[in-house]
């Protein structure tokens, strides 16, 4: 039984275990902290900083933080809020995020999260970069165009003796994500389904046929899909006054 200690999430306290991972604890307390690198069972790595908190005066990963007592967080300031988009926006400026025509369009992180912010033009200019497509392994391509760096893949998707079938090449803007060429052997359709999955973005996909789950029924569509057939239904409300 862990001891109990108090925390204090944007102004409201609560009695919560001691050293449990923050953005599942207040998760269960109802309150939603973004995150795009941490996942299920992996170690956290702070890498994407889309769940920045403030915690006293400075900005933290919320996913590299455990409860304590007196701890005091703050999430939806103005803020930080600000911060977490402005992310967002580099995301997207950086790379080349084509919504309409991506296979993962509905099931993608990014683009629910633009969603719930409601990101429309970034702040920052494109950069477009000009970026190909890997589709030299067995089973699964690399699409570097909309690749973040949030290191999934290189933490989750493993061999049975513990080696990585992915790793980064190169450094600064440079760098991209490279899969391991002796290990084509050992990436099988199960294999590339995993880093599919584990994927937020659809960097990785699985050579097969895309768009097999209908628009309006994937993860990230029901919402958003009721919210377009209200707009549509107002504006054609409007049109016959």
């Amino acid at each position: 039984m862990k001891q109990k200690v108090d925390i204090t999430v944007d102004g409201k306290t609560y009695r919560v275990p001691e050293g449990v991972p923050l953005i599942a604890c207040v998760a269960k307390l109802g309150h939603f902290i973004p995150t795009l690198c941490d996942y299920k069972d992996l170690m956290p790595s702070g890498t994407c900083r889309i769940c920045t908190i403030k915690v006293g005066n400075q900005f933290r990963s919320a996913c590299m933080m455990k409860t304590y007592q007196g701890l005091e967080v703050e999430s939806e300031s103005k803020e930080v809020v600000d911060l977490r988009k402005s992310i967002l926006e580099m995301m997207f400026a950086e790379g080349n995020h084509i919504c309409p025509v991506c296979e993962q369009s509905g099931n993608c992180q990014l683009q629910s999260l633009a969603y719930h912010y409601q990101l429309s033009a970034p702040r920052f200019p494109y950069l477009n970069p000009k970026r190909n497509l890997d589709a030299s392994a067995p089973n699964l391509m690399v699409e570097y165009n909309r690749c973040i760096q949030c290191r999934r893949c290189i933490r989750g998707i493993r061999t049975q003796d513990d080696k990585a079938f992915f790793f980064f090449e190169n450094r600064g803007k440079s760098v991209k994500l490279v899969i391991d060429h002796s290990q084509y052997k050992n990436l099988t359709a199960e294999v590339a389904s995993a880093a599919a999955d584990i994927c937020p973005v659809g960097a990785l996909m699985k050579k097969e046929p895309g768009y097999q789950i209908p628009i309006g029924e994937r993860q990230y569509d029901n919402e958003h899909h009721l919210a377009s057939h209200h707009v549509s239904k107002q504006n054609r409300e409007q049109s016959h006054d």
